[in-house]
């Protein structure tokens, strides 16, 4: 007997500029081949984009550490109706393998455990090293991971009072050509000015959240191609982190609400340089799961045109992830929509389906 197909008449947007009037899913994947008269069709009309990436997604942690699976699974349905249907897990203490042999869950491109500073970072995230045994550590991660490592750049220095450097340039440096030596990328969390020239001299990847770029950093990453994940839904955040350490790190405090104060026209800035900026929310810590399309909005609020936006979280996202979107012979994992997301792109909120390696799920 012949397998009903899904037709998809369109249009299929198969890249920023570029669409398609109609496609079909045959056995979970998209062609643009007309199946035989014979086969059995389910028709949806609509907009179809691919499915949204989470570039900054913690799935299998919560603000404590690693979690159970049956939370891990509830992150992961959580993120998977808001469209997200893949995720790179910016480091993670939990063991989510198990997720990938799951067909109605989100695939993740992990960065193995976070490495950090001996107790300069969240208690339970990371591998905490000191300098000299950094670059062990990053094989390490770097063979755990799906070809990505994540280092902790910079956080509160209690001595100082203030966001700080983790490690030493020159550690950052050969950190970074050894993971580069494994065959893995490189991001780092870093919310300060200092710890981004250092990540500059080292030829990062990609740098999480980059609240203190400035002018010269923003040159030094275009220079030097890095990329940007902003997480403004977690930047929104800082004047609550920073309100509690307002009477003991009185300089972190003030610090961190100049970040956010600035927050959108640093972003607009690095975008305007040419950096390439992507969709990020850092769920997972202290941050709910789910919010990808708030992020996606708050790009625009700095200064993304919405197909700028979308294309951070679509075509683009996966091309820089070398995962596939919507081309002849991909999975088929996309969002159908009732209006034109690249002019609006709040119609990705509404889905009129979720569709997950050929299987509607939402």
């Amino acid at each position: 007997m012949a397998e009903d197909v899904l037709h998809l008449a369109g249009p299929v947007l198969t890249g920023p500029h570029e669409e398609r009037a109609e496609a079909w899913v045959v056995g979970g994947l998209i062609t643009y081949e007309r199946p035989p008269a014979s086969v059995g069709t389910t028709t949806v009309r609509g907009w179809v984009v691919p499915g949204l990436v989470d570039a900054h997604c913690h799935i299998g942690l919560d603000a404590h550490g690693a979690v159970d699976e049956a939370t891990t699974e509830q992150q992961a349905l959580t993120d998977r109706a808001a469209g997200t249907l893949l995720v790179r897990d910016a480091g993670s203490a939990a063991d989510t393998r198990w997720v990938d042999e799951r067909e109605d869950l989100p695939r993740i491109v992990r960065a193995g455990r976070h490495i950090a500073r001996t107790r300069r970072y969240v208690r339970n995230f990371a591998a905490e090293v000191e300098p000299d045994d950094v670059v062990a550590q990053v094989r390490r991660q770097a063979r755990a991971g799906d070809g990505w490592v994540k280092l902790v750049g910079d956080w509160i220095d209690r001595d100082t009072g203030d966001l700080a450097p983790s490690f030493p340039r020159e550690t950052v440096v050969a950190a970074v050509a050894a993971a580069h030596e494994e065959g893995a990328r490189v991001t780092a969390h870093c919310f300060g000015e200092e710890s981004l020239h250092d990540m500059a001299a080292a030829g990062i990847d990609c740098v999480e959240h980059a609240t203190g770029l400035d002018e010269e950093t923003t040159r030094l990453f275009a220079e030097k191609g890095i990329h940007v994940v902003p997480t403004l839904v977690n930047i929104a955040t800082f004047p609550q982190i920073a309100e509690a350490a307002r009477e003991k790190f009185p300089r972190y405090h003030a610090h961190m609400l100049a970040l956010h104060a600035r927050r959108h026209e640093t972003v607009a800035r690095a975008h305007e340089a040419g950096l390439p900026v992507w969709v990020g929310t850092d769920a997972g810590g202290s941050l709910a799961h789910g919010l990808v399309v708030d992020e996606v909005l708050e790009l625009t609020r700095a200064g993304l045109t919405p197909l700028e936006a979308l294309d951070a979280a679509t075509w683009g996202a996966r091309r820089w992830l070398e995962r596939p979107a919507l081309e002849e012979g991909a999975p088929a994992d996309l969002l159908v929509l009732e209006t034109d997301p690249r002019t609006d792109v709040r119609a990705l909120a509404a889905p009129y389906a979720i569709v997950l390696r050929g299987v509607t799920v939402g």
